[in-house]
This record gives C-alpha cells, sequence and structure tokens, in this order.
C-alpha cells in the first residue's frame, strides 16, 4: 500500500476518511488494527449494556425477602420490561449508526445506562418506592437492550465478510457475559457494605429466607457497575471514531423489501429470543418450581450458569460458522434447541420435589448452549446475504425483534403459571416454534441444492 493510500485510512475528526475492510492491502496497512481497538472498546461497553438491562432478573427475586409485597405476576411483569423497552429501542438504534456514526453512538448510548443504574440504587432500598416507579426504572433498563442494535451492525461494517462471524461472535458473546456477570455479582456484592459502609450508599435491608433473618445491601448491585459504565463511555468518545458508510432513515428501510429480512428475523427469534427470554427468567423459573421445596436452591446460584454457557457458546461458534457457513450450523443448533425444549416441558410437567432439579438444570443450560451457537451462526447468515450497509440493518432489525424475548417470555410464564400453574406449556409451544425454523432454515439455506446458501 502507498504512503497515499495509508493517509486515506488517517482519521479525520470523528469519521474517517476511507474504509475499505475487503481490501487486503489496506485491510494490513491500518484497517486491521482500526477495527480490532474498535472491537475490543465497543464490546467492553455492551457488557456493560448487558449487565444493566438484566440488572432486574437478578434483583427481583430478593425484592419479596426485603419486603416488597409483590405477586407473582407482578414480578414477571418488573423481569418483562427491560425486554419489552430493549426491544423497541432496537427498533431506532438500527438506524443510528449510518446516521450519527460509531463514536457518537456508542459513547452516548453507554453513557445513558447511568439513569437507571442509580435510579435502581435509590429505589431498592425503600420497600415502599411505588410499583409504578420500580416499572419505570425496568423499562430504562431496557437502554441496556437497545444497544446491541447499533453496536453490531457497526461492527459488521468494520470487518471483512471472512471475518464478520468471527467478529460479531466475539462482541456479542463477550456482552452475553453481561447477563451472567450481573447475575452472578449480584447475590456476591449485595452481602457486605462498600466504602467501609458511608452513609452515601445507603442502609442495609433485612432480607428473610426460609425464615432466617439477615442484612444485605441490595443497592450495591448497581453501584458496583456505575464506575465501569462511565469510564467505558468516556474511553468510546476519546478513541472511537466512524466509518463513511453513511444513509439516511428512508434510505435504510430498503431492507425490508427482502425476503430474506423476515427469515432471518425468525431464525435470530428462535436463537437470541429464546437466549434473552430465558436469561431474563430462568431465576423466577427456579423459584416458582422449586422455591416451596425444604432445601430449596437459591436462584441467582444457579442462573447464571445459563447465559454464562450460552455465551461461551457463542463466541466458539463464531469461527466455526466462518469455516462450515452460518446455515449448517443453524441447522444443528435448531435441531439441539427442539430436543431440549422438549426435554424441559417433560421435566417441568411431573415436577413435584427436589429430585428433578438437577435433570431441569441440565436441560436448561443445553438449550442456553444450542441457542449460544445459533445466535453466532445467524449473524454469520445475515452479512453474506446482503451488501454491508444492509447487512447492518437487517441485523440492526432482527436484533430489535429478538430483544423482545424478555417481555414475551415474561408474559408467556405469567400467562402459564396463572392458568396451569405450570412452565410446560411455554415450552411444548418453544418446541414447536423451533421445529418450524428448522425446517425454514433447511428449506432456504442449508440443504444441499438450498437456493440461497450461505
Amino acid at each position: 500500500m502507498t504512503a497515499h493510500n495509508a493517509n486515506l485510512a488517517a482519521p479525520s475528526g470523528t469519521w474517517l476518511n476511507q474504509w475499505e475492510p475487503e481490501n487486503q492491502a489496506f485491510w494490513e496497512a491500518g484497517g486491521k488494527r482500526q477495527a480490532w481497538t474498535t472491537l475490543v472498546l465497543t464490546t467492553a461497553a455492551l457488557t456493560m449494556a448487558f449487565i444493566t438491562w438484566f440488572l432486574v432478573s437478578a434483583l427481583v427475586v430478593r425484592l419479596p425477602q426485603i419486603g416488597f409485597q409483590f405477586t407473582a405476576s407482578q414480578l414477571f411483569w418488573l423481569a418483562a420490561m427491560p425486554g419489552l423497552a430493549g426491544g423497541t429501542l432496537r427498533l431506532i438504534h438500527m438506524f443510528l449508526v449510518p446516521i450519527y456514526g460509531t463514536r457518537h453512538v456508542i459513547s452516548l448510548s453507554t453513557l445513558s445506562l447511568l439513569i437507571p443504574l442509580v435510579g435502581w440504587f435509590y429505589a431498592v432500598q425503600n420497600p415502599e418506592t411505588p410499583y409504578w416507579v420500580l416499572m419505570l426504572l425496568a423499562f430504562l433498563a431496557g437502554l441496556g437492550g437497545g444497544n446491541f442494535s447499533s453496536f453490531m451492525p457497526s461492527t459488521s461494517m468494520f470487518f471483512p465478510k471472512r471475518l464478520q462471524g468471527t467478529a460479531l461472535a466475539i462482541q456479542a458473546g463477550v456482552g452475553n457475559f453481561g447477563v451472567s456477570v450481573v447475575q452472578f455479582v449480584t447475590p456476591w456484592v449485595i452481602g457486605f457494605a462498600l466504602l467501609g459502609g458511608m452513609a452515601w450508599v445507603g442502609e442495609p435491608q433485612t432480607m428473610t429466607r426460609a425464615g432466617v433473618e439477615s442484612q444485605i445491601y441490595l443497592q450495591n448491585a448497581p453501584l458496583v457497575m456505575i464506575p465501569f459504565v462511565a469510564v467505558f463511555g468516556i474511553t468510546a468518545w476519546i478513541f472511537l471514531k466512524s466509518i463513511p458508510i453513511k444513509s439516511n432513515f428512508r434510505e435504510q428501510f430498503d431492507i425490508f423489501k427482502s425476503g430474506h429480512t423476515w427469515s432471518q428475523t425468525s431464525l435470530y427469534i428462535m436463537t437470541f429470543g429464546a437466549f434473552s427470554g430465558l436469561a431474563a427468567t430462568f431465576p423466577l423459573l427456579i423459584r416458582l418450581i422449586y422455591g416451596d421445596y425444604e432445601g430449596a436452591p437459591d436462584p441467582l446460584a444457579w442462573a447464571f450458569y445459563g447465559p454464562l454457557i450460552g455465551s461461551a457458546s457463542r463466541v466458539i461458534a463464531g469461527p466455526i460458522s466462518d469455516k462450515l457457513g452460518g446455515a449448517r450450523v443453524t441447522h444443528w443448533a435448531g435441531l439441539g434447541m427442539l430436543v431440549c425444549a422438549g426435554l424441559v416441558a417433560w421435566i417441568v410437567t411431573g415436577a413435584d420435589s427436589l429430585a428433578s432439579f438437577p435433570m431441569f438444570v441440565t436441560g436448561m443450560l443445553a438449550l442456553f448452549f444450542f441457542a449460544g451457537v445459533g445466535n453466532a451462526s445467524t449473524f454469520k447468515q445475515m452479512p453474506m446475504l446482503f451488501e454491508p450497509r444492509q447487512a447492518g440493518g437487517v441485523i440492526g432489525f432482527t436484533a430489535a425483534i429478538a430483544a423482545y424475548g424478555p417481555f414475551i417470555f415474561g408474559m408467556l410464564f405469567a400467562w402459564s403459571f396463572g392458568a396451569f400453574n405450570s412452565a410446560a406449556p411455554v415450552f411444548w409451544g418453544l418446541a414447536a416454534f423451533f421445529a418450524v425454523n428448522v425446517a425454514l432454515n433447511w428449506v432456504l439455506y442449508a440443504r444441499k441444492g438450498a437456493p440461497y446458501p450461505c
């Protein structure tokens, strides 16, 4: 690459002057370094977004134990609200990067996470906090969910097609780890006073569990995240640049003319919709199915393993999808999800003691594993079916619709427990939905001689 061409890649203010990731000379001369640096910074910020998005799922199981008087339906609504917000906000985020650029969108959306974190810090310290306030804060936690649909399209445009499966899997997989982080860290950090028990960090709450009282600091869960969000948001503003792929709001609607947009949306609902929905409701499922038995398990001691496994499998499946093709990997992931959903439905149908708990957890963890694999493989399919700007839009749109998973699953489980006092109907329905999508992917993309191999 000549010095002249190398200079074309140099940043000018917010926007890079040139971006040609498919040009190998350009890529090696500086494009690769810029892309991977951007991936690292945006992935760190995305992890905090997922932590904020799923914070409510970690807090909601503790609220009744510290004096909040809510029904099971009200708790499921609280767990569902971030999903409603996340999906809705993603429909906005999917258009932002081609208009405002990576730097502005990533940094400002990351800093916006401070709003729900500070709100929850204060709200959980008073059991008299009105339910509508908690619902509003749960909705605002969805700001973290919305970020995904601008982060991922941005990443897809920074990398050449041959590496997009890997790059998108790394970002989304590591970002998804935020779900496990918040569910794992919460029961640990709430057990002691931070900063020497200084008054401004709040007073402890009395938790009653199995007839035993103890002191906890539930406000610690959002508090420990606040400095990380602030640092990552400011870092993004300082170091990130935007690539010169621009498009106005109207032009980006061309993705809805393609049938692939809708088939890929259905496939991503199967994979990420299930991952996010089950991650948000897994703690409550454990509590409602097994919480009344003597020696009942602590939901947060188990629930974080699901998103942890799903996130790890997403990272691993990215390079595999680059090598084998996304459609083939999606096919096997969908079959695995189908079998696991049927297995969990059968287990919870006969759950009448703690004896079935190990089988239930095993089935759920296997379901998370295959969902993570499918999350990576579907994101490999999309860039192969569309040109870069459209691929970013499709990734953003499918992610937006699938982000309603926590809301939809929360509502489904609230209905299922209210009508049948069981989670089984939901899992049988999931098995049927997975079967339809496996067939769809097979016919269009995965079979030998498929019209659109990808």
